[in-house]
């Protein structure tokens, strides 16, 4: 059954494409039999009854998929009284839009009069205007029905159906598109220009209307489509050099600028094939971090790190300008950063004062803490008992003061102890 239905040949309708005036869109009718070439004027049947028309295309065939219905017929091919009643109709039009802009302006009316049509067979006339509020054109009316003494028609419609009915040439150089082939408008939002990655500068989005171009409506559905199959700003990616951040995306061609993790001054641009997200889009708190080895392009699943090339250590012959012991007598002469200032200091002024002292003040000057040990020694040992009481005249002389062992200097936080008692024998 398949079989068949695939082998079965596609339903086709012959028609003609017929324009109603220059410049503007172009309606498919049935030619009924007959054989149209461009540039024919033929008589077509429409909603609003027979009306007068071009043929911008001959006899071709599409898929009865492309018809709306229903598809409607040509009548017959413009006879030469055809001719002269649309010539007619053309200068009533004209006249009509003077005497209803003057009708306009004698009722004080807030109304831009855009286009007059007059039907093919003279049944009534119709008026497009655009206005920014409703308007009261009652009395607009019953003027120009005494005037035209047909049937008058006043139709309200917006900027856009302004365009359509007026046409003319957009920024890209060709016809409007709403006055060539576009049936009805589609919504056209500031959303699709942000997609777009387009200036957001009215003048550069906006048409000849003053409303978005409706071209952006275009492109919608293949920018969706490719930025979804693209990474965003700020991913974490693998390529075959290695892994990096992406910081640019070319949506239509597809391609990314990544900046590399081993080597951040490096941009390199890739192929949205020949990459692999490691992290969509920048990363928050909460996430976890990107394993070191996860690397499925370039370390086909670990990564293949590169060693440093290290250049081997060439020694040459050094030449000193002083000998080593002198830098070494320098080196350890200089005091240590580690060291307080205050304490280098005193050091050194110790050191320069116990080189102008004799050696014997040095032995004099013996710390605090040993004296007193030595003196507590002395006190604890035993004196040996005297046989006689010496005489005066066999006791020694007393040594003059100040000759004989030297009493240490003391110093100003010195806090004088008292010696202890020695035993007595």
């Amino acid at each position: 059954m398949e079989e068949i239905l695939s082998t079965a040949p596609e339903a086709t309708v012959e028609i003609v494409d017929i324009q109603f005036r220059p410049g503007q869109k172009t309606y498919y009718f049935d030619p009924d039999g007959g054989s149209f070439a461009p540039g024919d004027h033929v008589v077509i049947d429409t909603a609003r009854g027979a009306e007068y028309g071009t043929c911008v295309r001959g006899n071709h065939t599409i898929s009865q998929e492309e018809v709306v219905a229903p598809l409607r017929k040509v009548i017959r091919r413009a006879t030469p009284q055809d001719e002269r009643v649309a010539a007619e109709n053309q200068a009533r039009e004209k006249r009509a839009c003077d005497v209803c802009r003057q009708k306009i302006a004698a009722h004080g009316l807030d109304m831009q009069l855009v286009r007059a049509e007059c039907a093919f067979d003279g049944s009534k006339i119709l008026f497009y205007f655009t206005a920014d509020e409703r308007v009261d054109f009652r009395e607009l009316v019953k003027d120009l029905a005494g005037a035209f003494h047909t049937r008058i028609e006043l139709r309200q419609i917006g900027v856009r159906d302004k365009a359509k009915l007026v046409g003319g040439l957009g920024i890209c150089g060709r016809p409007f598109c709403c006055g060539e082939f576009l049936e009805d408008f589609q919504p056209v939002s500031i959303k699709m220009a942000k997609t777009q990655n387009l200036s957001l500068n009215p003048t550069k989005i906006s048409g000849t209307c003053g409303r978005l171009m409706c071209c952006l409506k275009y492109e919608q559905d293949t920018y969706e489509a490719l930025i979804r199959s693209s990474p965003k700003p700020e991913s974490f990616v693998d390529t075959p050099e290695g892994r990096g951040t992406v910081t640019d995306v070319d949506v239509l061609r597809q391609r990314v600028k990544v900046r590399m993790e081993e080597n951040p001054d490096t941009i390199s641009l890739f192929s949205v094939e020949d990459i692999a997200v490691l992290r969509s889009g920048k990363a928050k708190k909460n996430d976890p971090p990107i394993p070191a080895d996860l690397a499925p392009i370039s370390g086909s699943g670990k990564r293949v790190r590169k060693e440093p090339e290290q250049d081997e250590p060439v020694l040459e012959s050094i030449r000193f300008r002083y000998s080593t012991e002198e830098v070494a007598q320098e080196v350890t002469a200089q005091p240590t950063p580690e060291e307080p200032k205050s304490r280098r200091r005193r050091k050194e002024r110790g050191e320069n004062k116990a080189a102008r002292e004799p050696k014997e003040g040095k032995e004099a000057r013996e710390p605090k803490e040993a004296k007193e040990a030595k003196e507590l020694k002395e006190a604890k040992e035993p004196k040996e008992p005297k046989a006689a009481k010496e005489t005066p005249a066999q006791q020694p002389e007393a040594a003059p003061a100040g000759e004989g062992e030297k009493k240490p200097r003391r110093r100003p936080n010195y806090r004088h102890r008292r010696r202890p008692k020695a035993p007595q024998a």
